[in-house]
């Protein structure tokens, strides 16, 4: 294993539902074991349909932008300067409220496959 830098325009980009994640540090980009790092980027206003992480636990750190995390437990505020921890199993939906983009860096444990939770 090695030390790995990656910059934005290297990150292998996913274009997911309602948003697109770029993908940083993970087992398929540098052998990391035991997690998965990315960044976010939902456009103004958008909502897409939320999701399940069935075998990892999600923290988010938002960068820019304003929103809403929604879940059965409850609804947190997303703005800059906000970290936010997902449990494994927990049902969330991410909203951008604008006016600009809302981006947020992502981080999973253990590793999660990029897309692998969307549903059909």
């Amino acid at each position: 294993m090695k030390l790995t830098a990656v910059k934005r325009e290297d990150a292998r980009v996913f274009n997911l539902p309602g948003r697109d994640w770029l993908h940083y540090i993970g087992p398929e980009i540098n052998g990391a074991k035991n997690l998965t790092i990315g960044y976010s980027v939902f456009p103004a206003d958008s909502a897409p349909e939320g999701h399940v992480h069935p075998t990892q636990e999600e923290c988010i750190y938002i960068i820019s932008g304003h929103g809403e995390l929604v879940t059965p437990e409850g609804t947190a505020t997303l703005e800059p300067g906000t970290c936010v921890y997902i449990p494994v199993g927990l049902h969330h939906q991410t909203i951008s409220h604008g006016p600009g983009d809302l981006e947020m860096v992502t981080s999973f444990s253990p590793p999660v496959i990029p897309g692998s939770y969307e549903e059909d």
